[in-house]
């Protein structure tokens, strides 16, 4: 039986982070992962992608995953666009307004996880368990217990799960969700436009749901993340690639000039999800186990990544007190941070959703005068901008500046 200090089942995005972050301490760690990625990636990116924010590269840069995602592939942007349909009013950001080389980067999810790995194998305190999967979880005074499908066993001070939206660890320990279903899909896909996208990022909000436009390393191409009812979504994926360009052009209002689909369609349901609690005793939630949002802002991703900066955080804090990193009241300040955090990301989002659903003229006009506004008004659109940045807030040591 193998004993660590932290056992962390899931080795996507959050999880790798976790442990990553956890390299410079004595801490012995396992990272639990059910299927590792394909290392070599295709011509064509994943439909899968992320918008990482500043903060969320001063993580990846401060646990030494940055290289590994610029020695792949990644797309800076420095502006971004967002409208309302048949609208006059717009909204704009700058990096340069802020004196920022840049808003954040589009990347694909396998090559952030690639890159993570790639840190993770260099660390002697952590041993990578994969492919692997759990089958039991048990609890004692001071240690959980975790069988492994493949028969093996260990046992941790503390379980972190970091196993995404489905959680088995969540699962295991019955912990109640607040959830919704957002009543929407999201197609994801790669799009070859005839006019550039000169590193903008552009967003319309329609009344349907709203369409994104993420500019990637190729000058005309960009990956969409198109939120439409359950039904449109099948309707959409289920048109020849000709059909599926012409509505596509139509619903973003021409922006980028004639649309080209290049590979695969995926559509995925949006669910919101809040865990009653993040931590329980020997065990805590990270990333998509603790917490979904609509991605309207992109900001899912990076919500994980500071849970993972914020526990790592923790523990090492706890560890250096010579406390029980496992007890959930030596937990409890991750918790407090965190599901406020999340709380406020969440209720943001749905306001940003209630706002713009329908089409009601009056509801309209308020909504565009609104968007005037932010545009105009001295320091909003700039505290707007800091915020998605991650450069204010509650952050993680790892999440600034060294």
């Amino acid at each position: 039986m193998q004993s660590v200090d932290v056992a962390i089942i899931g080795g996507g995005m959050v999880g790798l982070t976790l442990a990553a972050a956890l390299a410079d301490t004595e801490l012995r760690v396992a990272v639990i992962e059910g299927k590792l990625p394909e290392p070599e990636l295709s011509d064509l990116p994943d439909v899968r992608v992320s918008a990482l924010s500043r903060a969320s590269e001063r993580i990846l840069r401060n646990v030494g995953a940055w290289p590994g995602i610029e020695a792949r592939r990644f797309a800076p942007y420095s502006k971004m666009q967002v409208w309302e349909q048949d609208s006059f009013a717009c909204i704009d950001f700058d990096a340069a307004r802020l004196a920022q080389p840049n808003l954040g980067h589009i990347v694909e999810n396998r090559t952030i996880q690639l890159a993570l790995l790639d840190r993770v194998k260099q660390l002697n305190n952590v041993t990578l368990l994969a492919p692997e999967r759990c089958h039991n979880i048990a609890f004692g005074e001071t240690e959980a217990w975790l069988s492994l499908e493949s028969g093996q066993s260990l046992t941790a001070k503390l379980v972190v799960g970091a196993d995404g939206a489905n959680s088995w660890l969540r699962n295991q320990m019955s912990i109640p969700l607040t959830h919704w279903d957002y009543g929407h899909s999201a197609i994801v896909a790669n799009i070859r436009c005839t006019e550039p996208h000169d590193n903008t990022a552009r967003q319309v909000f329609r009344p349907e749901g709203p369409l994104a436009f993420l500019p990637l390393h190729e000058p005309d191409l960009c990956s969409i993340v198109w939120s439409v009812s359950p039904d449109k979504a099948q309707e959409l994926c289920a048109l020849d690639d000709a059909e599926f360009n012409k509505a596509l052009v139509a619903a973003f209002d021409g922006k980028l000039g004639l649309c080209q689909v290049e590979g695969e369609r995926q559509a995925f349901p949006l669910k919101m999800r809040y865990a009653r609690d993040f931590v329980r005793e020997r065990i805590a939630l990270v990333g998509d186990a603790a917490h979904t949002i609509h991605p309207l802002a992109g900001q899912g991703v990076n919500l994980g990544l500071l849970d993972a900066a914020s526990l790592a955080q923790e523990i090492k804090t706890l560890w250096q007190q010579q406390q029980d990193i496992g007890k959930r009241t030596n937990l409890r300040n991750y918790e407090r941070w965190r599901k406020a955090e999340a709380a406020k990301m969440i209720t943001a989002m749905q306001a940003f959703r209630d706002l713009f659903d329908g089409s009601h003229p009056a509801k309209k006009l308020v909504r565009d005068l609104g968007i005037l506004i932010a545009n105009t008004a001295p320091g909003v659109k700039d505290e707007f901008m800091r915020r998605a940045l991650g450069l204010s807030g509650s952050l993680p040591d790892l999440a600034k500046y060294r």
